[in-house]
């Protein structure tokens, strides 16, 4: 008898996010991976947001309890069921094997605690470039240290803990920073699954200097870890 596939949970947060997450959401019902709980975590939006997402059969949508991205991937993780656990961010894209391809990958390597895929930054149509964003980021793709590109055992989250509240921009770097340096094994799905969308409402490239800030920062503390 063949054992049922796990569960994998998949966090969406939005804030205000109308414009594009009947997008994310429709990539996400049409993965061809057969169980899948799909959880939206609404930022208090002042748009059709939560509406959109209540539009969706089976979609859980809860109202975030605080604020920030941190948070709301936080707040997903708490309320998520499944021993799989996935992001996507509510302007990016997902192609339809990306959940299967990560899950067959983590099911032929069983010590593995986590899988990223490849992304392809794309422009969106009509958009200007945001300042700071280099060009050159929109050839070829990238093995991505992202949320939306990350399919993790609920054990990497027990032990590398959960995003850190107190950075502004860089909360999603600073934990793939203490992943890096926990040891913790992961394995790479070598095909671009996640399309990350380059629009004018970017936060993090709207908000370079604080951006560069913390990276800095998080780079004093990646060295300390290390060093320790």
């Amino acid at each position: 008898m063949t054992s049922p596939r796990p569960l994998v949970s998949v966090i969406v947060p939005v804030k205000d996010g109308e414009r594009f997450l009947a997008q994310a959401l429709d990539d996400v019902c049409a993965q061809t991976y057969p169980s899948v709980e799909l959880i939206v975590v609404d930022g208090h939006s002042s748009d059709r947001s939560a509406d959109i997402a209540r539009s969706f059969p089976g979609v859980r949508c809860i109202t975030q309890e605080r604020s920030g991205f941190a948070d709301a991937w936080n707040e997903g993780i708490d309320a998520a069921s499944g021993a799989l656990i996935a992001f996507l961010d509510s302007d990016d894209r997902w192609r339809p094997q990306k959940l299967d391809k990560q899950v067959a990958a983590l099911e032929g390597d069983p010590g593995a605690d986590y899988a990223i895929t490849r992304a392809r930054f794309f422009l969106e149509l009509g958009a200007a470039l945001p300042p700071g964003f280099r060009p050159s980021l929109l050839e070829g793709d990238y093995v991505a240290n992202m949320p939306s590109a990350l399919l993790a055992r609920r054990r990497a989250f027990e032990t590398v803990g959960a995003f850190p509240t107190h950075l502004s921009i860089a909360g999603d770097v600073e934990w793939f920073a203490r992943l890096k340096d926990s040891g913790l094994r992961g394995v790479v799905v070598e095909e671009a699954l996640v399309e990350k969308r380059v629009h004018d409402a970017n936060l993090s490239y709207f908000s370079a200097s604080n951006f560069n800030s913390e990276l800095l920062q998080l780079l004093r503390e990646s060295i300390a870890r290390q060093s320790a």
